[in-house]
């Protein structure tokens, strides 16, 4: 069912990161399903297409992937199955934009070789792992059954550094059914570079800023109906984000009243700093009006395009 790649054995984070491009990784899969809580489809577009700037691995991917032996020594320790880590890049044949780097293989009774994924997590993310395995992980493990063919897999997870579980997943094959076909528009999108649906990202914005940068003095465009909902959903959202952004200064200020004189205040395990700052900045207004000519030999113009509603009068 797949096939290595490349061997990842004293690959470096930025080689590990060109290969990913090559297709859709097993942690790519909940991005491009649409439910993956740090990244949009068309932020990991950007990412597969070249469009985003090369990002050191931020320390909880740095963390977990330094723990990632003792999590897979202490499965071993508690189960008595024995996990042979896997330093390969693997490909699916059927779908050849399907990849997968998996943290180990083992041997289940039942099913027989399966596969091994390691995590660890905050101890605020207790409750996601009391009676279930976060949505994300069980659309990754099951990519990675899809490249593999294997019928289940074991995730062992280390929460806040000192709460060890593990649970074994079966291969479900309408998943793998809707990973397949979801993937696959997702990489027509990647092969020819065609963005996927516009939402609501940072990496969204930054596309359209730099696919249209100017605007064509005076012209103008009969838009359709399908607008009109795209402007009260606008302006509904405009109309709560002051609502709740008043109610976020108040619980600030409240905060702060408690702290006082103080740098730190903590309650149960949360830990609030309201520490003095001191920063040097370039009085750009007193230096035009003092020294015009020095201003304008160092002022860089910059040029953006602004976006606003208004009724028509």
């Amino acid at each position: 069912m797949a096939v290595i790649l490349a061997s990842t054995e004293d690959m470096d984070y930025r080689e590990w990161l060109d290969w990913r491009k090559k297709g859709i990784g097993g942690s790519d899969a909940s991005i491009v399903c649409g439910i993956n809580r740090y990244k949009s489809p068309v932020e990991l577009w950007m990412e597969k297409t070249n469009q985003l700037p090369y990002q050191e691995a931020g320390e909880a991917a740095y963390w977990g992937t330094q723990l990632e032996s003792l999590v897979r020594t202490e499965f071993a320790k508690r189960t008595g199955i024995a996990v042979k880590q896997v330093e390969q890049l693997l490909q699916s044949k059927e779908h050849p934009f399907m990849l997968a780097n998996l943290d180990g293989e083992c041997i289940h009774p039942t099913y027989g070789k399966c596969i091994f994924e390691a995590k660890t997590a905050s101890a605020y993310k207790t409750g996601e792992w009391d009676d279930a395995i976060p949505d994300a992980y069980v659309l990754q493990v099951q990519h990675y059954m899809a490249v593999t063919g294997y019928r289940g897999a074991y995730i062992a997870v280390l929460i806040g550094g000192n709460t060890f579980r593990w649970k074994f997943i079966e291969r479900d094959e309408e998943i793998i059914s809707m990973l397949i076909q979801l993937e696959g528009d997702f990489w027509e999108h990647v092969q020819t570079m065609t963005p996927p649906a516009i939402d609501g990202s940072a990496a969204a914005a930054k596309f359209l800023s730099d696919q249209f940068p100017n605007s064509l003095p005076k012209s103008e465009i009969k838009l359709p109906d399908s607008a009109a909902s795209l402007i009260e959903q606008y302006e509904a959202a405009s109309e709560n984000i002051h609502q709740y952004t008043e109610q976020k200064q108040e619980a600030e200020n409240k905060l702060k009243q408690m702290i006082g004189d103080h740098e730190i205040g903590t309650v149960g395990e949360r830990v609030i700093t309201w520490k003095s700052m001191s920063s040097e900045r370039l009085d750009s207004k007193t230096l035009k009006a003092e020294h015009p000519i020095l201003y304008k030999k160092y002022a860089n113009k910059t040029s953006y395009r602004r976006f606003s509603i208004k009724a028509d009068i």
